[in-house]
């Protein structure tokens, strides 16, 4: 794998372009591949960190960790997604291995907390996230809540 070039930075920091590279990137996975209209561009947005990956140029990588208290009680971790073009060479647990270590610089002692696919439970589960709340239905899709503790 190619490691990408990760570049952090909150919304108001990135350009009108960046942004519609992020927005595009995560309208095609989140909305037009998983066929689940929902309101992507949120109200945490402004009070996150975007992080994007990119790989010879090109946006391989996304995701964002959100401040504590506007998502959830802990800082989170949320639209996590690889781009089709770099999908099955280990790229996302690069990514959220670089989210947690930039959410645990940001917010010390805090847990993290994320809303995941319930299908990717042992992705997450690997990562050292625990399931903290039964199955349910976000967007039509199964989810569960996760958080990873640190000792």
């Amino acid at each position: 794998m190619t490691t990408p070039t990760y570049h952090w930075a909150r919304l108001h920091d990135l350009t009108g372009p960046h942004v519609h590279e992020i927005l595009q990137a995560r309208e095609s996975v989140f909305i037009v591949e998983q066929n689940c209209p929902y309101q992507d561009a949120d109200d945490c947005d402004p009070h996150a960190w975007h992080m994007t990956g990119r790989i010879n140029g090109k946006l391989a990588c996304y995701v964002r960790v959100v401040d504590p208290g506007k998502k959830y009680p802990y800082p989170s971790i949320g639209r996590v997604l690889t781009t089709t073009e770099f999908r099955g060479s280990g790229l996302g647990r690069a990514m959220m291995q670089e989210a947690i270590r930039h959410a645990h610089q940001l917010y010390p002692g805090q847990p993290i907390q994320i809303g995941a696919q319930a299908h990717l439970y042992a992705f997450y589960n690997a990562l050292g996230f625990e399931q903290i709340s039964d199955e349910y239905l976000e967007d039509g899709i199964p989810h569960i809540l996760m958080l990873k503790q640190f000792n």
